[in-house]
């Protein structure tokens, strides 16, 4: 049997009309699943209960088994999910203002290696399935509910989490297809997703083709020679081929690129960094996160001063780049990608 939120609703009404049944009806059960977030066919009761029985035979409703838990004091909550074959991924519910955004993995750990991640610690298993990552968002909405919240107040989807999106492209879009289904889906604005690589080039070029979300770029370093040691996806696609993807991305007008950059005191944080970083991402519509470096210990990376971040945002901010220092949310509870699994082994 197969889990049905692998299925698109458009694959799913090739599948129910080569059954002999009327496609529309995808439209019907996408609505039970994802918005009013049944377990059983059996719950949806405007289906005959003979295509009750027929999606009983070939499909089943699949949650993640949440092994652990743990909440912030600023009430982020991160959550340790164990999937089928008793791998674990993470996912983080991050509180804002009026709404809430989920971090989503896309897949059991990461080939990237880059140097800051705890997640490239424990090397690549494998690739999420489409519903691996469905069900990250499903059932987080599922647990507003059971805490007496509004669902949709979790209206924001970073991919984000474990695993490196574009190295699982074909999953990811069909998920996307479904997390941003307005009509029977998840309904999440295009807008209101955004999808981070570390920056595998034609695959990001592909992603403006395929999709209309957003695009993040994790940065981080100014030259080659920097990016290529803390980022060795840069030995394949360098500088200049990465922001001449980004320079060519395909996006609505009043979209931008967000770059992300992790500040790591002695490495990265000069302001003649800073300077570069501005006249690399000129030609970009961009705007620029930065992101002082979430100390653990299995890293020698250390947190730059508040003075020294406060430094490097004003250059970027006295060239009229965007910017912010993204507060960091979670700090107490490890939420930084890859540090709750960690303490499995």
């Amino acid at each position: 049997m197969e889990n049905i939120l692998n299925f698109t609703r458009n694959d799913l009404a090739v599948w129910l009309e080569n059954k002999g049944i009327r496609p529309f009806r995808a439209g019907q059960i996408f609505k039970w699943l994802y918005i009013r977030q049944v377990d059983t066919f059996e719950q949806m009761t405007d289906l005959s209960k003979e295509l009750r029985k027929t999606l009983g035979d070939y499909f089943y409703i699949g949650r993640l088994f949440l092994d652990d838990k743990q909440i912030s004091v600023d009430t982020t909550e991160k959550f340790l999910h164990r999937l089928d074959d008793g791998q674990h991924i993470e996912s983080v519910l991050i509180p804002e203002k009026d709404h809430f955004t989920l971090c989503v993995s896309s897949q059991v750990g990461c080939v990237q290696n880059c140097q800051f991640c705890l997640t490239a610690k424990g090397g690549f298993v494998r690739n999420l399935n489409i519903s691996e990552m469905i069900a990250q968002i499903r059932d987080a909405r599922y647990y507003l509910i059971q805490k007496n919240l509004n669902p949709l107040k979790l209206s924001n989807i970073v991919f984000m989490g474990m695993g490196e999106p574009l190295s699982n492209y074909k999953n990811l879009v069909k998920a996307l297809e479904i997390i941003t289904d307005s009509d029977y889906g998840l309904k999440f604005s295009p807008r209101r997703v955004t999808v981070s690589t570390c920056g595998i080039v034609p695959k990001i070029t592909q992603l403006g083709l395929d999709t209309s979300v957003n695009l993040a770029v994790s940065f981080n370093a100014t030259t080659d020679k920097a990016r290529s040691f803390l980022m060795p996806i840069n030995k394949k696609y360098p500088l200049n081929r990465l922001l001449e993807a980004c320079r060519t991305f395909t996006m609505k007008p009043r979209n931008k690129i967000t770059f992300e950059y992790i500040l790591m005191k002695g490495v990265n944080d000069t302001k003649e960094d800073a300077q570069r970083l501005v006249k690399l991402l000129a030609p970009i519509k961009a705007k620029v996160n930065l992101i002082p470096f979430n100390e653990h210990d299995k890293s020698e990376f250390k947190r730059p001063s508040k003075m020294e971040i406060s430094d490097f945002l004003q250059i970027l901010l006295d060239q009229n780049l965007t910017a912010i220092t993204r507060k960091s949310k979670g700090d107490d509870i490890s939420a930084a990608c890859g540090q709750l699994k960690a303490k499995l082994y």
